[in-house]
């Protein structure tokens, strides 16, 4: 029978650990009962010792936290405490990380702390828009809509990252396949090229010594490629990591065909979607200017929010804080969001322009590989183009020199 260590609480409100056999969880929380004690967490002393705690295995997804979200919002809506909403959560959650971050907020709800107040000690699971808006919510009384916008909002954000995300699927598959029939051929069938034009002894043009040279590398080293692509996925990692790495790979994915005006359309709405969310809820536009500039993943969007956000610190409109930004923010949005502060709607303007570009992101994934058919066709026959004529041109060359 598996031993549990259990911090529980009494009527009294005192609390009280231990360890105890049990069969389950839910065996040692009807025991406490019995014995006047509700159980606030529990860890089996088995599955501690065998635990392996890997960051990317235990990561929070963002539809846990949406279910989580979700489910929270309908159990304040139908009456229930927040203290035993968010345990009922932490029981069914299926993250081990997960369920025992939503016990701690459990444990400190129940010791007086605000559940926003709980939710700040984990930056790295609850961002800063979400802690706010919970803030918002429990000061003016309308924790229950905050949840539901909140909801919204990250069903939206979601829905907007599957797409992208599925956009991207078709080209990288196709672009795997061509790599591995690349390595394929260079490694199997170019050094049988390169022993057959040695034997004939004919003067090779550079593109098929370039070819057979690195046909010939890869058949001789061919245990030495993962390591190499290993190596260098991890120094682009890196580079990301460093400041320059970051804005010179955010400034060129801006520029590529298709892709960077995917990723313009995608912090573009993302830039509305949340700032809109913000303002209708009460935020002041510049503290949620900040938290925006915060949320973004491009450093130039982000840095863009910031300096405007300065700006309307010092009196300025939105509009005329973004005006300078028209390389990433268009004049249509610029003057529509004018309108709307001049108004007073704007948070229902930034609405209306996430949904219009939330539309059109839609359109552009749904046909992406119908976009980019032409690319892929126009690199595929370049590559096979080269290969080709780097084989044939010398066994042109060898028949007429007959």
């Amino acid at each position: 029978m598996p031993r549990y260590s259990y911090v529980a609480k009494d009527l009294k409100g005192e609390i009280e650990s231990g360890i105890m056999e049990a069969e389950s969880e839910s065996t040692l929380a009807q025991t406490l009962k019995e014995k006047g004690c509700f159980l606030v967490k529990a860890d089996s002393e088995i599955k501690k010792g065998f635990e392996i705690n890997l960051p990317f295995l235990n990561r929070i997804s963002l539809v846990e936290k949406l279910m989580f979200t979700d489910n929270l919002q309908l159990m304040v809506s139908a009456g229930v405490s927040l203290t035993r909403a968010i345990h009922i959560l932490s029981e069914n959650a299926k993250n081990k990380k997960f369920k025992k971050i939503l016990r701690e907020i459990s444990e400190k709800i129940t010791k007086g702390k605000n559940l926003s107040e709980s939710l700040l000690d984990y930056p790295g699971v609850f961002s800063e828009i979400f802690c706010r808006m919970i803030e918002i919510g429990e000061e003016s009384g309308t924790l229950e809509s905050v949840l539901d916008v909140l909801a919204k909002q990250m069903k939206k954000d979601h829905e907007l990252r599957s797409r992208v995300k599925g956009a991207m699927i078709y080209p990288a598959v196709l672009f795997s396949f061509m790599f591995l029939i690349g390595i394929v051929m260079l490694i199997m069938v170019v050094p049988k090229f390169s022993e057959m034009f040695n034997s004939l002894g004919i003067v090779l043009p550079i593109t098929t010594r370039i070819l057979i040279f690195t046909g010939n590398l890869l058949a001789n080293y061919w245990y030495m490629l993962p390591v190499i692509i290993g190596f260098l996925f991890v120094s682009f990692r890196f580079i990301l990591k460093t400041k320059i790495g970051r804005l010179l790979w955010d400034k060129w994915s801006l520029k590529i065909p298709i892709i960077g005006g995917l990723i313009k359309k995608t912090n573009i709405t993302r830039t509305v979607r949340t700032l809109g969310s913000l303002v209708s809820s009460g935020i002041p536009i510049v503290r949620s200017l900040e938290i925006v500039s915060k949320t973004l993943g491009n450093v130039y969007y982000r840095k863009a929010i910031a300096e405007a956000g300065e700006k309307v610190k010092k009196g300025s409109s939105l509009a005329a804080a973004l005006q300078q930004y028209e390389s990433l923010y268009s004049k249509l949005i610029i003057q529509i969001t004018e309108i709307g502060e001049e108004t007073g709607k704007t948070s229902v303007v930034l609405e209306k322009i996430a949904e219009f570009f939330e539309k059109d992101i839609d359109n552009i994934t749904k046909n992406f590989s119908s976009i980019i058919e032409p690319f892929l066709i126009v690199f595929i026959g370049l590559a096979v183009g080269f290969f080709a004529l780097s084989i044939i041109q010398p066994l042109y060359g060898m028949l007429g020199s007959i």
